[in-house]
């Protein structure tokens, strides 16, 4: 007796399973996806300018802003352009429904006071941002003058170097935990900031980081009092200081 053989399917039919097949799967792995990887728990470094609900709603935005996966994937250590102050953001995920979110900001150098507005700019003396904002930490910078100025483009500065100047003071300033509104730069070279009341004219750039270093433990004797220090000619070994009051 002969077998009869078995009809076989046409060659558009196995494709059009293999098809569906697939796009049941990868429905089913979007909709796993969507549903076990909701953000519950976000944790932030890094931010100073923005809170960390700032930074959040900065983010997180979107139709799958609260999927963990799509996050990690978007902000991997992504060039920021179109949120002042931020360099890069880097999303990194800590289980499906925990993130930890990476802040790097630019280093800003100092501002100036420009038509009413704060203008802030980097070590290179590119403007980053234009704020009717000031914002803690970051020194006006005074006795500068400027004929323009254009958002993300170089102050027209006469000295090439100064914006260095302005970002090395800055760094140690941070470091060493001196907190100054304002940094002068004088004709002669000579560097004078403003604490308060206090002005200290630091000199010039000699010894500069051993200045700042003992600036705090100089100006904690100082305390309530109104006047110029001057540190011209302080160093490791003279450690030479006078005070002016007004």
């Amino acid at each position: 007796m002969k077998q009869k053989n078995k009809r076989k399917l046409p060659l558009f039919v196995k494709i059009l399973l293999v098809l569906v097949i697939l796009a049941g799967l990868i429905t089913g792995g979007i909709f796993y996806i969507l549903k076990n990887y909701t953000v519950e728990t976000v944790t932030i470094d890094g931010n100073f300018h923005y809170t960390d609900e700032e930074i959040k709603n900065l983010v997180m935005t979107g139709r799958f802003g609260n999927n963990s996966i799509y996050l990690s994937y978007k902000y991997k250590n992504r060039e920021i352009k179109d949120i002042p102050f931020v360099e890069t953001i880097s999303v990194k995920i800590l289980s499906p429904n925990s993130v930890h979110i990476s802040v790097y900001e630019k280093a800003l150098a100092g501002f100036i006071e420009y038509l009413g507005r704060y203008i802030y700019f980097d070590r290179d003396g590119v403007v980053v941002e234009s704020s009717t904002v000031k914002t803690e930490g970051i020194p006006e910078v005074v006795g500068v003058d400027f004929d323009y100025v254009v958002l993300y483009e170089k102050l027209p500065a006469s000295d090439p170097k100064l914006f260095a100047k302005v970002l090395n003071i800055t760094k140690l300033m941070t470091k060493y935990n001196v907190d100054a509104e304002k940094m002068y730069f004088k004709e002669n070279g000579d560097i004078v900031i403003y604490r308060g009341k206090i002005t200290v004219n630091l000199g010039n750039e000699n010894n500069l980081d051993i200045k700042i270093m003992n600036l705090p433990s100089i100006l904690k004797n100082l305390t309530g009092m109104s006047g110029t220090l001057r540190m011209e000619n302080y160093d490791e070994n003279t450690r030479k200081v006078s005070f002016e009051p007004d």
